[in-house]
């Protein structure tokens, strides 16, 4: 026999701690928000990883071209930028969702939590950003500009150099 204070298989443990006259756990919310955090820092973290690659495989390719005096492995240092900007792009803007996400439970009132999933990481239901100009808009912030221009700017300086037949 089941025992009826317990919860069954589909019960969340938001409500289940409501329907024990309990109210929501406090220490569910904040391991919820924990949770929501590491996510947050992995983001970030792979964001500085994608730097890091983009100017090594950048100089990388330039040693190439100054070694050979070949400006092709100059040109082709652009394919990697713009990819790892797509993607650190695609990293940050999925921060800014986990963000958003972090902010909703954070500011959610007990009522408001006990509707919620308990533990739900599905950043898309907390999103407040248009879907249709996410991406784009956020290859724009003036973190990724900043940062990616001046190494396109570097490399287009360097296709130019290399072209003039130089070699350092």
């Amino acid at each position: 026999m089941q025992n009826s204070d317990a919860p069954s298989s589909d019960a969340t443990p938001y409500l289940f701690a409501a329907q024990q006259g309990g109210g929501v756990r406090h220490e569910d919310v904040v391991k919820h928000l924990e949770l929501i955090q590491a996510v947050i820092n992995r983001m970030a973290a792979n964001s500085f990883l994608l730097k890091g690659w983009t100017i090594t495989l950048v100089a990388a390719l330039f040693a190439l071209a100054s070694k050979d005096a070949e400006v092709r492995f100059a040109w082709i240092a652009l394919l990697p930028t713009f990819a790892f900007w797509l993607l650190d792009a695609y990293f940050q803007l999925q921060e800014r969702c986990f963000r958003a996400l972090y902010n909703h439970v954070r500011a959610s009132t007990e009522a408001q939590l006990r509707e919620l999933t308990p533990f739900c990481m599905d950043a898309g239901k907390a999103r407040d950003i248009d879907e249709a100009g996410a991406w784009p808009g956020t290859m724009g912030r003036p973190t990724l500009l900043i940062f990616y221009l001046s190494v396109l700017a570097t490399i287009v300086g360097a296709i130019w150099y290399f072209s003039q037949g130089k070699t350092p």
